[in-house]
């Protein structure tokens, strides 16, 4: 079973949006991911975002990922920004 890295995008609704309340929910959320790492982003004006890297199973669709993070409450958007075969 080979591993793909993922690293995605998540933009929250406003300032005012709990990211440690996200950053629980990603965790609870993406059960199949392995090696989950998740920090804040400054964008601008005080906004952050959060980048999310982990390990995918390739045999899973990817979509699946940014399906589940969009339904979070409090993200306006989750984006894969990128995803490549991991090795090792």
């Amino acid at each position: 079973m080979g591993m793909s890295a993922v690293e995605l995008k998540i933009m929250p609704e406003s300032l005012e949006t709990d990211l440690k309340a996200i950053k629980k929910k990603i965790e609870n959320i993406l059960t199949d991911a392995k090696n989950i790492k998740i920090e804040e982003q400054e964008i601008a004006f005080g906004l952050k975002a959060l980048k999310v890297n982990l390990a995918w199973p390739e045999e899973k669709d990817t979509d699946e990922i940014e399906n589940k993070l969009n339904e979070i409450e409090g993200v306006s958007s989750a984006k894969i920004e990128d995803i490549r075969r991991a090795f090792g």
